[in-house]
């Protein structure tokens, strides 16, 4: 099975079909996911510039990851539940799209990146025992605000790609018609 087979498959089950088709829900399901980003990533800043040392400076950075970790996990989740039912419903068109690869990728690097960095940032509640944030939390930071900052942007050039065989094959149409 080819992959523009299965992506047609995905595309056309019940429920994807019914959120594309849907006049309120698939709307409502773009503002979530939005809102999420919003939220989500903004929590993922402020622990990014901690963990750099340009932002909180009078709070522990343990502090900061482990107040907001209960409300980043829930965004996560309800943003990547919502991605996945606005991808699932125009998948044909998104699984050519580079940005959308693109992202797909970077989202697998950021998992990468946590395992990295589980045990000897995100969850080290001796971190703020020195007197400066170990280099590591540091690297930590400057690359997840890389991650994620290229992930919204490969994000929002989802919806600019135009495939050049689609304006091709539209040209071959219209040269069909004369």
């Amino acid at each position: 099975m080819s992959v523009a087979t299965l992506s047609h498959s995905i595309q056309t089950s019940g429920l994807f079909t019914a959120v594309r088709q849907s006049e309120l829900f698939y709307p409502t399901v773009l503002a979530t996911h939005l809102s999420c980003i919003a939220i989500f990533g903004g929590m993922i800043l402020m622990t990014n510039l901690r963990l750099l040392g340009l932002a909180l400076k009078n709070t522990p950075a343990f502090v900061v990851i482990e107040s907001t970790r209960l409300w980043k996990r829930i965004g996560f989740v309800v943003m990547i539940g919502c991605g996945i039912l606005l991808a699932g419903s125009h998948l044909d068109k998104y699984y050519p799209n580079p940005y959308f690869q693109l992202k797909l990728s970077l989202l697998l690097l950021t998992g990468i990146h946590g395992l990295i960095f589980h045990r000897s940032v995100y969850y080290n509640a001796r971190l703020d025992e020195q007197p400066k944030l170990p280099m590591k939390a540091k690297l930590a930071g400057a690359t997840s605000l890389l991650l994620w900052l290229s992930i919204v942007i490969c994000g929002r050039w989802i919806a600019y790609y135009d495939d050049p065989n689609a304006i091709a094959r539209l040209f071959a149409k219209l040269a069909h018609l004369v």
